[in-house]
This record gives C-alpha cells, sequence and structure tokens, in this order.
C-alpha cells in the first residue's frame, strides 16, 4: 500500500474513493473514536490526496445492480463500481468479501482486513 500511495503522491496514478465509501470510514471511525478522532483521521486521509467521487443517480443505480446481483454490500457496490470505469484502475483493500467480484475489476487484496 505503501507504493501505491507514494506513486500517486508523485503524479504516477490517482487515488479514488467513492463518496459512500468515505462515508463508511467516516462511520465506523466515529463509532470506534469519538468524533474528534475521526476528524484528525480524516483530515490525515485527505493529506493523501484522494479523490472523492460523487454518488451521481447514474452510479447509485450501477452500485444496486451489482449488490442485488452479487449480494455484496452497499459501500462494496460502490467500490466496485468505481473500480469498473476504466481497465486501468486496480481496487485495493483487505476485505475479501470482494472475492465475489472478482470478474468485475482488477482487485489486489491485501494479506489482512
Amino acid at each position: 500500500m505503501e507504493a501505491i500511495i507514494e506513486a500517486c503522491l508523485h503524479g504516477l496514478g490517482e487515488m479514488r474513493i467513492s463518496a459512500v465509501q468515505w462515508g463508511e470510514i467516516a462511520a465506523v471511525q466515529r463509532k470506534r473514536l469519538g468524533a474528534q478522532v475521526q476528524d484528525r483521521l480524516l483530515s490525515s486521509l485527505m493529506e493523501l490526496q484522494f479523490r472523492i467521487v460523487p454518488a451521481t443517480a447514474e452510479r447509485a443505480v450501477r452500485a444496486a445492480a451489482i449488490r442485488v446481483d452479487r449480494k455484496i454490500s452497499n459501500a462494496d457496490s460502490y467500490a466496485i463500481e468505481l473500480a469498473m470505469d476504466s481497465p486501468d484502475h486496480l481496487l485495493v483493500t483487505a476485505d475479501y468479501d470482494f472475492k465475489a467480484v472478482t470478474d468485475l475489476a482488477r482487485i489486489e487484496f491485501l494479506p489482512a482486513k
């Protein structure tokens, strides 16, 4: 993951995350650590220059189809939908629920969740 972040910070790629996933990160951190830590964590992540991709009506419909057809979570369906935008995109995750959609996009699994 460090190599990916470094490459993106040097202009050799772009890290994207859907607004739905961003909200999921915010919710989990707020629940686990509280509002102040959540705010600091999100600020730190923003320094990594993530591009937060809006959840448009079109994306929502495509993500819904993936969610229903592949029986994955709502946030995960937005992640795979975003990865499907281009064959150049790579979804990097430690969430092995994405095994159900490996045929839809390029996915690299990290060793632990």
